[in-house]
């Protein structure tokens, strides 16, 4: 009912698409450095895309669903 009202007043006041798009923003960038950090973390290095295409694909989609799912909880869900 707290996010109805919340919507109900940003449109009133016409500042949904403004909210949506500063939302849409954040979540990019954060997706963006988590990406980043989780590859440098994990060592996912050029040089395996380059000798292993096939297992790089592998870890870089297994992040991108793990950041997926972190950036869901902490911006959309909320």
């Amino acid at each position: 009912e707290h996010k109805q009202l919340l919507h109900t007043k940003l449109m009133i006041n016409g500042t949904l698409y403004t909210h949506l798009a500063e939302i849409n923003q954040q979540a990019e960038e954060m997706f963006s450095e988590l990406v980043n950090q989780m590859k440098s973390r994990e060592g996912i290095i050029e040089q395996l895309k380059a000798e292993n295409q096939l297992e790089w694909v592998r870890r870089m989609n297994n992040i991108r669903h793990r950041v997926t799912e972190i950036v869901y909880q902490e911006l959309i869900y909320t």
